[in-house]
């Protein structure tokens, strides 16, 4: 199986967002707004995530010429 490194990413960054969805939901239905305060730093650091993950991302390729997560093996030496 061929696992992708932007695939991988773009699943992490969907649970997130799942996560500030049921957030915001349930911050709605109890009338309570810090639930959606804590959003925006859910927010905040999966902006930053992406920001390293992407640079990770380059490097690899630059390295192996591949985004393939099953390469990474190679470069333990």
């Amino acid at each position: 199986m061929r696992r992708n490194a932007i695939i991988i990413l773009m699943c992490v960054e969907l649970m997130l967002n799942a996560v500030n969805l049921l957030l915001v939901a349930f911050s709605t239905m109890y009338n309570d707004s810090s639930a959606q305060l804590f959003v925006f730093f859910i927010m905040v650091v999966a902006a930053a995530e992406v920001s390293v993950g992407l640079a990770i991302i380059v490097l690899m390729y630059r390295k192996v010429q591949s985004i393939d997560i099953n390469i990474l093996n190679r470069l333990k030496n």
